[in-house]
């Protein structure tokens, strides 16, 4: 009976291996199930623990008790799609088409998966960033392609232009740009986007952008890819809903782009999940309607968590690089005399009643050495929580490590 195949292997290629070599549950699955186990706080895993804006929490339950569940259509709801079209424009000035440019996914990772799927071919290149979200290596190795990574080099987790250059050649179908950027919470400068624009010219690739986190920023203006001049008609651009209304587990994600690129992650997204989440669509259709002010006030809320996680750290004895955006803060346990965040990330339920996850979960094995000690926390939990998070790690201090 076969017992493997292209599937099985790319998903091993986002997981630990047991010592019998069989594949072990992935990290952060590992620290969950710990801080279920021990009683810890968990901040490795990024989802919030209260729910997002109640208009967007009611219009769900409306739809269903209206009798929204049934298929949708498959490229999505025409009102989200048009609310997907009415938010490009109304916050970054990208004009839409909802009908020809807009595709509705089961999250953000549906989106990359189509669109990588439609895209790659066998030997393609795909080039990331890393660290990197571990959805991108398995997905990458699905579509047959061979994943290159470029550094994102501790405190600044900005990338060398040179290593940059040098990553994307002729062989390059797609270049992966994650900004904000999880697990670092950097947001790309727009210089840096200028060069990935100019390096996909020069090298005729396409630009899958994946900016789940574009409104929980701090002060960093996001400027989406596409903006800029020569991107628009090579870049496929991912969002969700999921992050900025704090409803993670509806995975409503969606993509847009040229209408040829739409097509082509359509084409795919028909025979994954073929549709998705129909009484959650016009609910996220209420949500990207809402006012500014309340995107504002998720983002403000986040700044206030980030910083009291922050001050909680700090206090611990780590090294913290403070996130231009996202739910996550990285920080450096070698002042405390931990040189390997993962086994500290074992140890921190004991000495401290609370989970976090080591950055290497975010990086290639081989290329491990420049992560060794960070550890990435979620702020994206409910003040009180936080708060005793900061002060069991400030507790740390006087504990032998």
């Amino acid at each position: 009976m076969r017992t493997t195949g292209p599937w099985l292997r790319a998903a091993e290629g986002a997981m630990l291996l047991a010592p019998d070599g069989r594949p072990a549950p992935t990290v952060f699955a590992e620290m969950s199930a710990l801080a279920a186990a021990t009683g810890a706080i968990n901040l490795g895993q990024g989802f919030p623990d209260q729910d997002g804006p109640a208009a967007v929490v009611e219009a769900a339950a409306a739809a269903v008790l209206a009798g929204v569940n049934q298929y949708p259509p498959g490229r999505g709801i025409p009102d989200l799609r048009a609310a997907i079209a009415e938010h490009q424009r109304r916050f970054h000035g990208i004009d839409l088409d909802p009908e020809r440019e807009v595709l509705v996914t089961a999250g953000a990772t549906e989106a990359l998966a189509a669109t990588l799927l439609a895209l790659v071919d066998t030997g393609d290149e795909v080039v990331t960033f890393e660290p990197f979200y571990d959805a991108y290596g398995a997905l990458i190795r699905l579509a047959g392609g061979t994943h290159v990574t470029v550094p994102l080099v501790a405190p600044d987790f900005l990338p060398d232009e040179a290593a940059l250059r040098a990553a994307v050649t002729d062989r390059t179908r797609v270049i992966l740009v994650n900004t904000p950027h999880n697990p670092t919470g950097r947001v790309l400068p727009r210089e840096v986007l200028a060069t990935i624009v100019e390096l996909a010219e020069r090298h005729d690739a396409v630009i899958l952008t994946d900016e789940v986190y574009e409104h929980l920023t701090f002060g960093v203006p996001h400027v989406p890819i596409a903006t800029l001049p020569g991107a628009w008609e090579r870049t496929v651009t991912v969002s969700s809903a999921g992050k900025t209304f704090s409803t993670t587990g509806w995975k409503i994600g969606w993509l847009s782009g040229p209408a040829a690129l739409v097509e082509a992650a359509l084409a795919v997204k028909q025979f994954l999940t073929f549709v998705n989440g129909a009484p959650f669509q016009p609910a996220v259709a209420v949500g990207l309607r809402l006012p500014d002010a309340v995107f504002q006030g998720v983002a403000d809320d986040l700044r206030v968590k980030r910083d009291l996680l922050a001050a909680g750290l700090t206090a611990a004895g780590f090294d913290v690089m403070l996130p231009d955006a996202t739910y996550f803060v990285i920080a450096d346990a070698a002042p405390l005399g931990a040189p390997d965040a993962r086994a500290l990330c074992l140890d921190l339920p004991r000495l401290a009643g609370v989970v976090g996850v080591p950055v290497t979960a975010f990086v290639r094995p081989d290329h491990a050495a420049g992560y060794r000690s960070l550890v990435r926390f979620a702020f994206c939990k409910r003040r009180e929580v936080l708060e005793e998070a900061a002060g069991r790690l400030a507790a740390l201090r006087a504990t032998a490590v």
